[in-house]
């Protein structure tokens, strides 16, 4: 489809994307999206051009409209490409364009919960080779279903947030317990899933519903402080270790955007429960290619098409106990990696574990993060006739730790 505006068709942000973001405008937020290099006002617009769900884009966050359901997001992204590809709505639109760069982004929606989830058969099974050399690698019930935590959503921020170091109790190399800054500082490279319609207690969400629920997607990286990680653990799994930050993206892909880029998840070797079985249902895999890098050098790019268990299936487990959703509430993919080097989504697995250190193109030497490193995940969509979708970036830079 084409537009009045001068966007190339291979713009990450085309009219295909067109991703939601808040933004500030003279001390006020206002619900944008993303077109080309610019961000429409959309508060706005709506307000002027008389849009029925223009109340849902006032509030200065994208909560209302992701709490209003499909039909709402249907009508309010239909809206925005007729105005964007008819020039008779030219007049009001154009001065509502600000460039991207020129705008101070927010949080784009109110974290409600946040769930992490560990999907990757090839991250997992690194980790397992790592740390239990000789055992299996992957725990038993790794492939029945899809294994997760519950975070804090109090730590989730929005990219370019600086992270600070973090503190705990950790091992030394030579079993001593210390307290003191985490020196195995990580990064994991994920896909987040943004849920708009809340779901009632009691009632699980089945697999089938899943669009009725998730509204879109931002990038996500889950920081970890890998030695308090390791001595915290277990049994009861990631705290400390992961709590004090999770960055996400300023930029919400609705999942509409992404219908073109769909594709069937790995084939399962083991068979599931039925309340997680999808092999009738369309797929929910997505083709979607990272990139990170580490002070402006490219050191790895995950592919998420490998990933074991899709976000639908994701949905299902988290609620089949009757955990009820509401909205805002965010849960990640697990970190991505793929089969190759390269394509490892965490340094835990690109340094194996500090015992084969990254040498990058200035000569420094990494295992894990130092501070002042700066981080940059982003990340397309790869639609079936070829056309790459933006998802944005997510950035953080790493600072000394505080008092």
């Amino acid at each position: 489809m084409s537009t009045w505006l001068d966007v190339a068709d291979d713009h990450p942000f085309g009219i295909a994307t067109l991703p939601y973001c808040v933004f500030e405008v003279d001390g006020s937020s206002r619900v944008g999206v993303g077109i080309g290099d610019d961000v429409l006002d959309l508060t706005t617009a709506a307000r002027e051009l008389m849009l029925p769900e223009a109340p849902l884009l006032a509030a200065g966050t994208l909560n209302p409209l992701l709490a209003a359901g499909p039909a709402a997001w249907t009508a309010v992204r239909g809206a925005i490409t007729s105005w964007l590809s008819d020039d008779s709505y030219r007049s009001v639109i154009e001065p509502l364009l600000v460039p991207i760069a020129d705008v101070n982004r927010r949080l784009a929606f109110d974290v409600a919960d946040y769930v992490d989830f560990y999907s990757s058969e090839n991250h997992a099974t690194n980790v397992g080779r790592m740390f239990r050399p000789d055992g299996d690698a992957l725990p038993v019930n790794w492939k029945h279903l899809p294994i997760g935590y519950h975070g804090r959503a109090g730590t989730v921020v929005v990219s370019g947030t600086p992270i600070v170091r973090p503190r705990g109790q950790r091992r030394t190399p030579d079993g001593d317990l210390v307290f003191g800054l985490s020196t195995r500082l990580d990064i994991e490279v994920e896909l987040g899933f943004v849920v708009g319609v809340p779901s009632e207690l009691g009632t699980p969400v089945a697999l089938a519903d899943f669009e009725q629920h998730v509204f879109g997607v931002c990038l996500l990286n889950d920081w970890s402080a890998r030695d308090i990680q390791a001595w915290e653990y277990v049994p009861l799994g990631p705290f400390l270790g992961k709590s004090f930050a999770t960055s996400v993206g300023e930029w919400v892909v609705p999942l509409q955007a992404l219908k073109s880029a769909r594709v069937a998840p790995p084939k399962r070797d083991v068979a599931v429960l039925p309340y997680l079985d999808d092999a009738a249902a369309e797929p929910w895999g997505l083709d979607i290619e990272f990139a990170v890098t580490l002070n402006g050098e490219v050191i790895t790019r995950p592919l998420f098409a490998g990933m074991y268990w899709t976000a639908a299936q994701q949905l299902a487990h988290m609620t089949i106990n009757g955990a009820s959703l509401r909205t805002g509430d965010l849960y990640a993919s697990g970190t991505v990696s793929g089969p190759q080097p390269d394509q490892r989504g965490s340094l835990l697995e690109l340094c194996w574990g500090g015992a084969e250190p990254i040498t990058l193109a200035d000569g420094s030497v990494r295992t894990f993060l130092e501070d002042g490193d700066d981080v940059v995940i982003s990340a397309v969509a790869r639609t079936t006739d070829g056309r790459l979708l933006g998802l944005g970036e997510v950035r953080g830079r790493v600072v000394g730790a505080r008092g």
